[in-house]
């Protein structure tokens, strides 16, 4: 089979303004990025009308569990059988694109296009909102340096947009009085950003400016908090912010709408594509299927405690995507081997379903499960999946989307259509009023499978902080590993009992929630030993070796 740029390359696709007049856009509410990508800003006239699905999945592996693949060959699919379907997808960053997982516009006949643009500098969001991040950190080295504040406490970390591990921790300021205030300081990745989640969250550009107004900078020496209204600089950061607002328009390979928009990790972040795009879609489409980064623990429970309680979405239906090499790696198989046939190991990985299933049916909507085939599947396999999803209680459905496009995900897309005709209502899984700790456990214990958390030293001063400070009834969003239900990467399937431990806690006033980080996560990652970028080039004037 074809790779992924190459099936992209050999693709014709639709010029954006004559995709976007079909779709019954104006030429107001659209601003074309070259031929074949779009800015929108849709009349306000235009009400939310399409059913929202959610797609998830199962534990991750380092081989990535197929989840935008799918997403795309469902919306293709219901393109198939009459229905208009959009998506609403997260942006991705160039961090994974150069780094271990790849990028993040599907694969094989289930992409969206331009491949290339989407998973590089794009419409430049992600400068956008890294420029803003960084312009927000000079403006208050600047005003310490000019004595205008005297903060005992900063808060406010420099972003990029690459795993850079060297930049996690450094201090900065140093060769004299010139050079500004000798400070320790340090670098997330900007999916990781304040920033990120507020673009992603904000209803409009005057929710977005009152997000950024209440970003907490630091903290004074009387112990009030400092925020980016006290500074001056919201207006500098909306107007950076102004055109990465709008969510961005481009299409799947069959002629689909789709909205790419926004990018934080659900593993250090709240991992939602922007509430905005996903507006978009729910006015132009019959479905608007998005997604939720990583597994049920982490992107799925965001999605629905963070990203719609804020917005006030209520997903019809939701897609659990698994497969028999994550499962079978759940079930102990070493990566190199998950594509040989293993019905031992796959019963054994089958916990990791059912852990997946049952915090989904906390919630609420209806569930099916999609399984994402490879062509080293055997029936016998699938038969294992689909009988435990007979006994679990939820739809199955078998997507080949990678190799045959919408025409694999068919029936995929008749089993979404018949869960999504009688929606349920949400369920969120806690009250933020409750205490941060009661919080936590509920997620702990009710998602994870954790018997308790504990929480550090430093995770128990920040608590006191922010306690003090009165941003203790936020939501919760936990920073954790996506390979496990557990803080450890290395442990697999279903683990039950364990403690969570908890490093730090850290307010995103702007964004609206508490950032939990657990074990050894880093809101900034590192390159793996034999990173991506050592595999792309430019040849005869095209890009190869983007996945």
């Amino acid at each position: 089979m074809l790779s992924d740029i190459e099936i992209a390359h050999q693709h014709t696709l639709i010029p954006i303004d004559r995709l976007a007049h079909e779709a019954g856009l104006t030429d107001a509410e659209f601003e074309p990025y070259g031929r074949d990508k779009a800015k929108v800003s849709l009349s306000a006239d235009r009400h939310e009308k399409g059913r929202l699905i959610l797609v998830t999945a199962t534990s991750g592996m380092p081989a990535g569990s197929g989840k935008t693949t799918t997403s795309i060959a469902l919306a293709q699919g219901l393109k198939r059988l009459g229905e208009r379907a959009v998506l609403a997808l997260r942006e991705p960053s160039l961090g994974p694109v150069f780094g271990m997982k790849g990028g993040a516009a599907g694969g094989g006949y289930s992409q969206v296009l331009p491949m290339e643009a989407i998973n590089l500098h794009f419409t430049g969001d992600l400068h956008a909102i890294t420029s803003a991040n960084n312009l927000l950190a000079a403006l208050l080295d600047n005003a310490r340096h000019q004595g205008q504040v005297d903060l005992k406490e900063i808060y406010w970390r420099r972003v990029l947009d690459v795993n850079d591990r060297m930049l996690r921790n450094i201090v900065c300021g140093l060769g004299g009085s010139a050079n500004g205030i000798p400070t320790e300081a340090g670098f997330d990745i900007t999916a990781a950003s304040e920033l990120m989640a507020i673009l992603c969250l904000a209803n409009d550009l005057e929710d977005l400016r009152a997000r950024i107004d209440r970003i907490v900078l630091g903290i004074r020496r009387d112990g009030s908090a400092y925020t980016c209204r006290d500074l001056g600089a919201t207006g500098a950061l909306v107007t950076l912010l102004l055109e990465a607002m709008k969510p961005n328009l481009v299409q799947s390979i069959e002629g689909n709408l789709a909205f790419v928009h926004g990018g934080p990790f659900a593993n250090i972040a709240h991992g939602c594509n922007s509430v905005a795009a996903t507006r978009a879609a729910l006015k132009l489409g019959d479905y608007a299927v998005t997604e939720a980064g990583f597994g049920s623990d982490l992107g799925a429970e965001k999605f629905f405690d963070i990203k719609c309680r804020a917005a006030g979405l209520t997903p019809a239906a939701v897609v659990l995507v698994t497969s028999t090499k994550a499962l079978k790696w759940h079930g102990g198989v070493p990566l190199p081997e998950i594509g040989k046939p293993n019905l031992e190991a796959l019963r054994r990985g089958l916990c990791n379903l059912d852990a997946h299933v049952a915090n989904l049916k906390q919630f609420g909507p209806e569930v099916v499960v999609a399984l994402n085939h490879f062509h080293t599947d055997l029936e016998e396999e699938i038969d294992v999946i689909r009988t435990r999803c007979r006994e679990l209680g939820v739809r199955f459905a078998v997507s080949k989307g990678f190799a045959e496009g919408g025409a694999g995900a068919e029936d995929l897309a008749r089993e979404v259509m018949a869960a999504a005709q009688n929606p349920k209502p949400l369920t969120y899984l806690y009250d933020p009023s409750e205490a941060v700790v009661a919080k936590l456990e509920t997620i702990a214990t009710r998602v994870y499978g954790a018997a308790k958390v504990e929480l550090s030293p430093a995770a128990k001063k920040d608590l006191a902080r922010i306690e003090a400070l009165g941003f203790a009834g936020l939501p919760v969003c936990v920073a954790k590993t996506p390979f496990s239900l557990t803080a450890d990467p290395k442990a697999l399937g279903a683990p039950k009992g364990f403690t969570l431990p908890v490093q730090r806690i850290i307010l995103n006033a702007g964004a609206g929630f508490l950032v939990v980080t657990t074990g050894a996560i880093m809101r900034m990652p590192g390159l793996p030993k034999q990173p991506a970028a050592m595999h792309i080039d430019v040849q005869n004037g095209e890009i190869v070796g983007l996945s």
